[in-house]
């Protein structure tokens, strides 16, 4: 399920067409229009947070983006961007590898409280995120308590490199049956399950004892488990959705992964069984960010059936995306690395109209030849398209 919402797009190939056409309007005047000039009254997040959260799997609420899930969005794109401001990657610091603040600085103005942090392996530990729990004053405004899980992306060579491992293999979180057709990225399973360093646990030990703490400790009230990520902390998050929701630790609790710009997990045997527990996605994503098309450019969900009818012999060695896609549509010719940038997410999401505005100041080489064409009386059409 795709549901694809444009925030803004300055491609040349766009703009092409659209002088083509005679047409002056850019997709993000349409979008950005359709998503916040509607003013209605606005229910408080607190009344309806179980549909924010994917109850409905987002119906309704994508395309036109709701201004409560646009602001949830952005809510916990911030906490997991909070993971790389404190990440030290410096080899020579004395935090190498660690978060370079404590809990509490890490934490402070956010309406959350750090409960634990999150390291990962293989081989050297490396902090990862961390897992967080709502304010009383905050759970107050959500409509109930909310533990969150945030995960950082990918920034040492080792965590690059299980990026680039694209074998599939039987995820085994099931602890009653195997499951052998459910199968994810070997890179990223690796980094979920093998003990970070010789004196820690697993990501995914450290992670289900410290959500397991918190369940039975907020066991009496309304709560949610909410996972985010950025990159390869999406796919992180997602493991842990399916992983709680297979061995049942969500169990009365709606739990909800937020993943930002992230690759493709696991097969179509994973994604079936996501769909079958009911874990709940929403994966925003660049059509422009090549991350997103990965692992399986060729072989993905596009290719598992003939017609869309008939399944072909190498279906469950497809890769396929699980959830409901919000699809941005933005490029900067003079930074093509925003693409996949989680910042420029975030500031486009938060104020669309004021992107549009900075992408309006920008001229490409196309709207120069243009303008420098029209003042000489050419003919553009011809000169732009024979």
């Amino acid at each position: 399920m795709a549901t694809k919402f444009s925030i803004c797009s300055v491609s040349n190939a766009y703009l092409l067409r659209r002088r083509r056409s005679g047409s002056t309007r850019t997709p993000a005047t349409v979008s950005c229009s359709a998503a916040v000039a509607t003013r209605q009254p606005r229910p408080s997040l607190a009344r309806v947070w179980r549909e924010i959260q994917g109850a409905n799997d987002w119906r309704d609420l994508v395309a036109p983006l709701h201004p409560l899930l646009r602001a949830e969005i952005v809510r916990y794109g911030e906490l997991v961007n909070t993971c790389y401001e404190a990440f030290d990657p410096d080899p020579t610091s004395g935090d190498y590898l660690d978060c370079k603040h404590d809990k509490t600085a890490l934490s402070s103005d956010t309406g959350y409280e750090i409960t634990k942090f999150i390291y990962a392996g293989p081989g050297r530990s490396r902090w990862m995120g961390y897992v967080a729990v709502s304010s009383d004053t905050e759970t107050r405004r959500l409509g109930r308590r909310d533990v969150v899980v945030a995960f950082r992306g990918t920034v040492t060579a080792s965590e690059w490199l299980a990026n680039l491992m694209s074998s599939l293999r039987p995820a085994r979180l099931d602890p009653v049956r195997p499951r052998p057709e459910v199968k994810v990225e070997e890179g990223f399973l690796s980094v979920y399950t093998s003990p970070a360093g010789p004196s820690r646990l697993s990501c995914r030990e450290q992670l289900l004892r410290e959500l397991a703490r918190l369940v039975e400790i907020h066991r009496t009230e309304e709560m949610s488990v909410t996972l985010a990520g950025h990159s390869m902390g999406s796919s992180l998050a997602i493991l842990a959705g399916y992983d709680l929701a297979e061995i049942g630790l969500n169990r009365g609790i709606t739990s909800t992964v937020y993943s930002f710009a992230g690759p493709r997990v696991g097969n179509a045997g994973f994604k079936a069984r996501c769909e079958e527990l009911g874990v709940k996605v929403l994966r925003v994503v660049n059509v422009n960010d090549p991350v997103t098309k990965l692992p399986g450019v060729f072989l993905n969900e596009n290719l598992r059936a003939w017609c869309n009818k008939h399944a072909l012999p190498w279906s469950f060695s497809c890769y396929s995306h699980v959830g409901v896609e919000l699809a941005l549509d933005f490029f900067m010719m003079r930074d093509p690395a925003c693409v996949h940038d989680l910042g420029v997410i975030i500031s486009l999401l938060r104020s669309p109209e004021i992107a549009k505005k900075r992408e309006d100041k920008r001229e490409d080489l196309l709207e120069k030849a243009v303008k420098l064409l029209s003042a000489n009386n050419l003919d553009k059409r011809g000169w732009l398209f024979k």
